[in-house]
């Protein structure tokens, strides 16, 4: 099992249609800028969309997220000063930063657990998830059929505070990135929710995945706006 690390990070930046070329042009260069960033142990440039069906309708260009495992809050510190957080300053209308710690994490990602491994953690505040999938091809169109429902349902689950789809660029969203007010509510929406909780059981019994991950991170703080607000 692998060491959690000592923070996580989510980027958030908006950018106006003028500049989402350069946007996009980005997810390619700061691989290299993140390849040599100290104190980064994973890192996914991400594109963003509603999630309300993971497919490419979904992908909103003027959204692009960040999204980093770090050694110490120093390190993500440090890089807050750095090139890739300042040129994407220059080309963004606004920007959301969360920083979190992670309570627990089953599966990988890019056959890596770069949150740690399983845990019983629970905390008093605001808590995240992120929920990932590389769906086998031959299971894809089922999938998709099986997402509007839930989709829905957690745009109406009490005590969320945003939900992203998330997909590593330039195309393709495979997860979802979701702010709770409190444990109870995330836990609500897992265990609860019959939409939910049937697509959970078609995923066992289907076998759609062919890699998945879910990971639930303690909120330290959220900084800036998502569509002009914070949530």
């Amino acid at each position: 099992m692998s060491t959690p690390p000592g923070l996580v990070t989510l980027h958030l930046w908006g950018v106006p249609t003028r500049a989402v070329p350069a946007a996009a042009a980005r997810m390619a260069l700061d691989r290299r800028h993140l390849a040599r960033a100290p104190g980064v142990r994973f890192a996914k440039l991400l594109g963003t969309g509603s999630g309300r069906t993971f497919s490419v309708a979904d992908a909103d260009p003027h959204r692009w997220a960040l999204l980093v495992a770090w050694d110490s809050a120093a390190d993500a510190d440090a890089f807050e000063t750095g090139r890739t957080v300042r040129a994407w300053g220059e080309l963004a209308a606004e920007r959301l930063v969360v920083r979190m710690r992670p309570l627990s994490s089953r599966g990988t990602w890019s056959g890596a657990a770069p949150f740690g491994g399983p845990g019983r953690t629970r905390c008093a505040g605001p808590v995240a998830s992120i929920t990932r999938a590389r769906l086998r091809a031959l299971r894809a169109a089922a999938f998709y059929r099986a997402v509007p429902p839930v989709a829905a349902d957690l745009q109406r689950a009490p005590g969320l505070r945003l939900a992203v789809g998330i997909g590593e660029a330039p195309v393709g969203l495979q997860g979802t990135f979701s702010l709770w007010s409190d444990d109870g509510a995330l836990r609500q929406f897992a265990h609860r929710r019959s939409p939910h909780l049937e697509v959970v059981r078609r995923t066992a019994a289907e076998r759609w995945y062919a890699e998945e991950l879910f990971a639930r991170f303690q909120v330290l703080a959220v900084e800036g706006t998502v569509g002009g607000r914070t949530p």
